[in-house]
């Protein structure tokens, strides 16, 4: 039997719908009865919380590519030391809404620092802890960004100020991840309803999860 939890990440661009999916996932194998816990990037603990308001401030118009790539770095080191290796160390499954693969597409390739410069400052923080799966919700970006003008209850971030041409090198970007690390990442088509996107998700990562706890 296996003693250390799972690591599953939920990836993708605006819109793709992962904070809906986790929160459904996490309803199923709950139901399931799985140890699950859920989080995000950036955030889900104080720091990386406080962390997350600085960047996404859509007041920091300032903030430049690298001093935001090193703060996304900071805050998920925070993270990953004092909430994300615990669960894993007790059985859980950890189920994070984001993690270093939205570092390298939206500051490595959007931004312009490039992919493996900022895996590199992402390696020091992570100590090559990466997910054992990543689930990438694969939609283009004028369907994302279609579904946030549509949605009312979304928080306005910095991000949000970008012009199409970002996200669509966030959209890249993903592409040539998923191709970098085919045994990792699993795409998902997320250009469906919520539900229908969560039943894949839900039908793939059960299947992991069976295999890999046996």
């Amino acid at each position: 039997m296996r003693e250390r939890g799972v690591f599953v990440s939920l990836e993708g661009g605006e819109g793709a719908g992962k904070t809906t999916v986790a929160e459904l996932i996490f309803e199923l194998l709950v139901a399931k009865g799985w140890r699950v816990m859920k989080t995000r990037e950036p955030g889900g603990i104080d720091i990386a919380e406080k962390i997350r308001t600085i960047i996404l401030d859509p007041e920091h118009t300032a903030m430049e590519a690298r001093t935001e790539a090193l703060l996304y770095a900071a805050a998920r080191r925070q993270h990953l030391i004092e909430k994300v290796l615990p669960a894993l160390q007790e059985g859980y499954i950890v189920l994070c809404d984001r993690f270093v693969d939205s570092s390298l597409a939206y500051q490595g390739a959007a931004r312009g620092i490039g992919i493996d410069e900022v895996f590199s400052i992402n390696a020091f923080a992570i100590e090559n802890q990466m997910p054992d799966l990543t689930l990438l919700l694969d939609i283009k970006p004028e369907d994302g960004m279609a579904r946030i003008h549509g949605n009312e209850n979304r928080e306005y971030n910095r991000l949000d100020r970008e012009k199409m041409e970002f996200h669509h090198k966030v959209y890249e970007a993903y592409q040539e991840i998923s191709a970098r690390f085919p045994e990792r990442i699993h795409k998902i088509d997320a250009n469906r309803p919520a539900e229908e996107v969560a039943a894949e998700v839900g039908a793939v990562l059960t299947a992991y999860l069976v295999k890999h706890f046996k």
